[in-house]
């Protein structure tokens, strides 16, 4: 008996949650460079996984630079000058992401958090129109207690009573005012979708077909604008509308170049 207790070591529990991102561990879509610093700043939790977000203080420091420092774009979330979907947050590590509406009212401005064709969340401006809706995509759909049926987002909203027809996989439209859907696009064939993960993330374009595969990952074949096929789990696609996008959509719209296209559009460009 003494002998066995030696050799099992007792386990070692971590304690709580982690507090801390090292720079090189932080997701490589965010482009924080190797040697500013040993940390990233790690995204509280909230309604966006933490490898799938982008916190406020890296889209207001690194991408607008509307400030130098860490502690500058606390003073700015602290003055209540940020709005997340309609909502004031003062989270310097609040994880938004795709879909969002970052609303800026002193500089009237507002984004829109929509991937480019490389997979990084773009700075993409939009209307005031265009900024009291968003796009949710359905996780689940069931019934809830007492029979409520209810709906669940792809950022963590809870809708009561939605319209029967929306299942998983489909898309909402939600307005932020009031929290309630306003109209859905069904998961269909000649759906116009987004790639939200994987090699693919950021391209637009149809559904062409769908393989469904038990107890495997279902394939979504898609079609862009220029043709070219790709294929990519269902996990990944992202319903934006019917025959065309319902928000506008980032530079490029979501048409992958080869790398010979990329430096012809550049080389004209100069």
């Amino acid at each position: 008996g003494v002998a066995t207790c030696q050799l099992v070591k007792p386990a070692v529990m971590a304690r709580g949650p982690k507090k801390h991102l090292k720079r090189l561990a932080a997701p490589k879509h965010w482009m924080l460079d190797k040697l500013t610093g040993r940390y990233a700043p790690r995204p509280s939790t909230g309604p966006h996984k933490l490898r799938e977000c982008l916190p406020l203080v890296i889209f207001l420091r690194n991408r607008l630079k509307y400030a130098l420092t860490y502690h500058e774009v606390k003073m700015i979330l602290k003055e209540r000058n940020v709005l997340v979907d309609g909502k004031v947050r003062s989270d310097v590590c609040y994880p938004a992401g795709f879909q969002d509406v970052i609303s800026i009212p002193k500089t009237g401005e507002n984004f829109r958090l929509l991937f480019d064709v490389k997979g990084r969340y773009t700075v993409h401006k939009i209307n005031d129109k265009e900024a009291k809706f968003k796009l949710c995509k359905v996780k689940k759909a069931q019934v809830g207690p007492k029979g409520v049926p209810y709906l669940v987002t792809h950022d963590g909203r809870t809708i009561r009573y939605p319209d029967p027809h929306v299942k998983a996989n489909d898309t909402i439209k939600l307005d932020l005012s009031t929290g309630q859907m306003t109209e859905y696009y069904k998961f269909e064939s000649g759906a116009t979708v987004m790639c939200t993960g994987g090699r693919n993330t950021g391209r637009v374009g149809k559904i062409a077909h769908v393989d469904r595969n038990l107890g495997s990952f279902d394939i979504v074949t898609v079609t862009d604008s220029t043709g070219q096929n790709f294929a990519t789990r269902l996990t990944n696609v992202f319903v934006m509308g019917k025959a065309k996008s319902a928000v506008s959509l980032p530079r490029g719209g979501g048409v992958k170049l080869t790398v010979a296209e990329e430096r012809d559009r550049r080389l004209q460009a100069a």
